[in-house]
């Protein structure tokens, strides 16, 4: 196992008591894996992947990475944001280099691993655009290019294709499951798309409303690259959309 999530939970102070977000959350996620998770809205999705990241404290409980447990942010997790979050006076080049102008890595070897992650998310001969010379795509590849410039054990990817309009994100789905097999990342994945889940994951994590809680895991057997239109595709898509549904009218 790298990641280990244990007796995770997280609350939130209220004018009287509390607000609990998410209650007894485990999950072990080997090497290499590729895991969506998905659920109701303000069920907690993001804020699982940020206290991973080190980026808030849960309440209670552990994750560890590679056996080591996580206090704060660190170069061995990488992270995709859905806002592209690119430094707009940075060129290509410059923002995949900026994790590793960071950690003090020297010029040369800076520029011949940029290019090395440029060139994997096929961005070769952009490398001095601007952010704002970019479509939506391009921005999400200099993300990824970026996230994986540090060479992280663990790639966490909030939503990251949520602003993309239907066509590219669909070719965004296919270019991360390429980046994907070169890599062999171990990647958490948010969405909120079961379609999008499904043609992603090895497995898919449905979470309850809040107080949210593991309610099903799906583990998708089917060979890539996935058909849309296949029936088991289909039936497996309802079956999930149906749970889903079930949550938010409890919820509501």
């Amino acid at each position: 196992m790298i990641l280990e999530i244990k007796d995770l939970m997280k609350s939130f102070p209220k004018k009287k008591g509390e607000m609990v977000a998410i209650a007894d959350f485990d999950l072990d996620v080997e090497e290499g894996e590729f895991v969506c998770i998905l659920g109701p809205s303000g069920c907690g999705k993001t804020t699982i992947l940020r206290i991973i990241a080190g980026l808030e404290s849960q309440t209670r409980g552990r994750i560890l990475l590679n056996g080591k447990e996580i206090s704060g942010p660190g170069s061995d997790r990488g992270m995709v944001f859905q806002e592209f979050a690119l430094f707009p006076w940075r060129t290509v080049r410059r923002n995949v280099e900026f994790g590793l102008e960071l950690k003090g890595v020297p010029p040369e070897e800076r520029r011949e691993r940029t290019q090395k992650f440029i060139e994997l998310v096929g961005l070769n001969g952009f490398e001095d655009y601007h952010p704002y010379q970019l479509s939506g795509g391009m921005k999400q590849r200099v993300g990824i290019a970026r996230a994986l410039a540090n060479e992280p054990a663990i790639l966490l990817m909030d939503e990251p294709f949520g602003a993309l309009d239907a066509q590219t994100r669909n070719l965004m789905q296919k270019e991360l499951l390429r980046i994907w097999s070169e890599t062999r990342k171990t990647v958490i994945f948010i969405t909120h798309s079961v379609d999008e889940a499904l043609f992603l994951a090895d497995r898919i994590v449905v979470m309850t409303a809040r107080p949210s809680e593991i309610g099903q895991i799906y583990e998708i057997k089917w060979p890539r690259p996935r058909d849309r239109a296949s029936p088991e595709f289909a039936a497996l898509r309802k079956q999930i959309l149906e749970q889903l549904e079930s949550m938010v009218k409890i919820e509501e």
